[in-house]
């Protein structure tokens, strides 16, 4: 077994008619033994920009540390919050600078840009971007997101919409990988909100 799935992980981002959703699934494992049911995967670098962190769980928990005390210190140098790409940028640095002993994490960063216009990207461990217009997946249900993705995913879609496509997403994926579940966390964010929701898994 890889080191990126001893924790097990789902993370997907998807993006909308100015709006994008990001969800992650619960479950905290080691290996095959369920730790916690309530993990938290995304979180919130401020209003407009979104972080979800897949793979091992302790160095997912100290990279967030690390990226929220740098945050912080462009905060205070520019007076303001930090746009997705910047963010993303700051993060694919991070990552490579440990390149010879990475931090075991796949992130996902999602946010709202100038005019409103939803970034998306995701990287591997030591800071290589992959950017898209539509979705990015990460996590050791990657596979079956894809294909759920794929099938589901439309151009435009309005808020709800967007929440029920990624929902359906995400629990039909996990389903199909026994290193991920327990439902799921998602968030559908707006130029003018943020929604958060909690998902009940098939089997709960």
């Amino acid at each position: 077994m890889s080191i990126f799935e001893y924790n097990g992980s789902a993370l997907v981002s998807m993006v909308g008619k100015n709006c994008f959703a990001i969800a992650s699934d619960r479950r905290l494992g080691v290996q095959l033994q369920t730790i916690a049911t309530d993990f938290q995967r995304i979180s919130k670098i401020h209003d407009r920009v979104f972080l979800g962190l897949s793979g091992l769980a302790t160095d997912a928990q100290t990279l967030y540390q690390r990226l929220v005390f740098r945050h912080k210190l462009y905060q205070v140098r520019e007076e303001r919050d930090m746009k997705p790409v910047t963010f993303a940028n700051l993060v694919s640095a991070l990552l490579y600078e440990k390149r010879f002993g990475p931090y075991f994490c796949q992130p996902v960063i999602a946010g709202l840009g100038d005019e409103d216009k939803p970034f998306i990207c995701t990287m591997d461990s030591i800071g290589a971007k992959e950017l898209a217009k539509d979705f990015v997946v990460a996590g050791t249900a990657s596979e079956s997101l894809y294909g759920a993705c794929e099938s589901m995913f439309k151009e435009d879609m309005e808020p709800e919409e967007l929440f029920e496509t990624v929902s359906q997403a995400l629990l039909s994926s996990v389903d199909r990988d026994c290193l991920s579940g327990w439902g799921g966390h998602v968030y559908v964010v707006t130029p003018t909100e943020v929604k958060e929701r909690i998902l009940k898994g098939r089997m709960d």
